[in-house]
């Protein structure tokens, strides 16, 4: 009877041994099946397809593919492209300087890189790329676009480049060279206001911001306001957004990652020790700032500690953790998604500002009104307002969201103040003021914080 329950016992407890593991021994089958396959096609391919076939090229190639079927910013970097990807976050490589995406199985130019080839070439932001060097485009992963296009310094490529409506390609001869990144740069806005252009994030950008920030202060012996551009920004470290952030805040939580196991939070919180944590920010987005720019953006947003004008920025909220395999390749692998202090997400949603600002072309506002055939009293600056006509409000109240935006006539005193100095004859300050629209109307509500704070 001893024997019996013994045998019992054990039997009984192999079952529930193997019901246990069973959904694991399934899943290990399950992959051993398919990884078999793999091996038999690439045995079948080394011994009988028609010529002989480099195996490494194989492998790697159903790597690639294997990738390609998640997101777009998962990639594998081989060897030589791996040290480039090392060397471009210390702000000097060879190459075009332009930040790329797939958008709509196009790839799309987010950011060309101020004073690089590409920039100097007349590559903006938003243009499709159709072909390289005559090769078609589609198809192609980021990597192996970024192949195609680096080559030798002082070597040429050719990319062929759709812009805006038009279904006409134009090609682009761009001659591959050193770039340098200067990731911050200043204009003093006068009267203690100060503007920073920051174009990416890299090693060196929140030392360089805070070394302005300082010299402008000691320069001006105060600052009244900061006005942050992070137009066309395609991003870069994740840890200098969060040190600029930091720079401006004294609480509060920065930003959160959130992985596949939503309970493995991973939460960035502001030390005590930011140097400007009273400094009225005005912050200027578009629809090319990226990544790092829109953890910014945010952090600042959430926080109340400042105002984001502009457009709504692109939405690439994801997080890649970049991994160096033992032959010296990469793998970069998106692991998380990035979330707002609020809890907002960031990606394919982006960041939406407070009031919106719409670009305006000045080029293109010279030629309507040249051409424009319907100039009424109405539209002459100072003109006698009629008894039924209101007043115009640079500002419309608000949207259906609360939000307010700028109204059309509101552009009409910049125009006129821009179109009536040569450009030789402006301080920097104007120069930038009546170049741009969106900045001289960011640096008004810079001008007016208090106010806006206060909502």
């Amino acid at each position: 009877m001893k024997v019996a329950s013994f045998i019992t016992i054990v039997f009984t407890t192999s079952l529930l041994f193997l019901s246990l593991r069973s959904p694991i021994a399934a899943f290990a089958e399950d992959r051993y099946s398919e990884l078999q396959s793999f091996t038999k096609i690439l045995n079948l391919a080394q011994q009988f397809y028609v010529e002989p076939v480099d195996t490494k090229k194989l492998i790697y190639g159903a790597v690639k593919g294997m990738l390609r079927e998640l997101d777009p910013h998962t990639n594998y970097m081989p060897v030589e492209i791996f040290k480039e990807f090392e060397s471009e976050t210390t702000g000097e490589f060879g190459g075009l300087g332009i930040e790329i995406s797939i958008q709509n199985n196009i790839l799309t130019i987010i950011s060309p890189i101020e004073d690089a080839p590409a920039w100097v070439a007349g590559i903006k932001a938003g243009d499709k790329i159709i072909s390289i060097n005559g090769q078609s485009t589609k198809g192609l992963s980021l990597v192996e676009a970024s192949q195609l296009m680096r080559g030798k310094r002082g070597s040429s490529v050719v990319l062929g480049i759709i812009r805006g409506t038009s279904d006409s390609p134009q090609n682009y001869t761009i001659k591959r060279g050193q770039v340098k990144l200067k990731s911050v740069k200043y204009t003093n806005l006068e009267d203690g206001y100060a503007y920073v252009r920051i174009t990416s994030f890299i090693e060196n950008t929140s030392r360089d911001l805070e070394k302005i920030l300082d010299d402008h202060v000691k320069k001006n012996k105060d600052i009244k306001g900061l006005l942050i551009d992070l137009r066309r920004n395609p991003g870069g470290l994740f840890q200098q957004a969060i040190k600029i952030s930091d720079l401006f805040l004294d609480e509060g939580t920065i930003v959160s990652t959130i992985g596949r196991n939503k309970k493995d939070q991973e939460i960035v919180v502001a030390k005590k020790d930011g140097g400007y944590p009273t400094l009225p920010l005005v912050v200027l987005i578009n629809e090319f700032s990226a990544s790092a720019s829109e953890i910014l953006a945010g952090a600042l947003q959430d926080n109340r500690r400042a105002i984001v004008v502009g457009e709504k920025s692109f939405g690439k909220g994801s997080v890649q953790s970049v991994i160096k395999l033992g032959d010296g390749s990469g793998l970069k692998l998106t692991v998380a998604r990035y979330y707002t202090p609020n809890g907002r997400s960031i990606q394919a949603e982006g960041i939406t500002p407070d009031v919106e600002i719409k670009n305006i072309d000045i080029q293109a506002l010279n030629k309507a009104i040249i051409t424009s055939e319907n100039i009424r009293e109405k539209d002459m600056e100072g003109h006698l307002i009629g008894e039924n006509e209101k007043p115009a409000s640079p500002l419309t109240a608000s949207d259906k969201n609360g939000k307010e935006t700028r109204s059309p006539s509101a552009s009409s005193s910049w125009w006129n103040k821009s179109s009536k100095k040569t450009e030789d004859s402006l301080s920097p300050k104007d120069k930038l003021l009546q170049s741009d629209y969106q900045v001289y109307q960011a640096f008004n509500y810079l001008k007016t914080w208090k106010i806006f704070s206060k909502k």
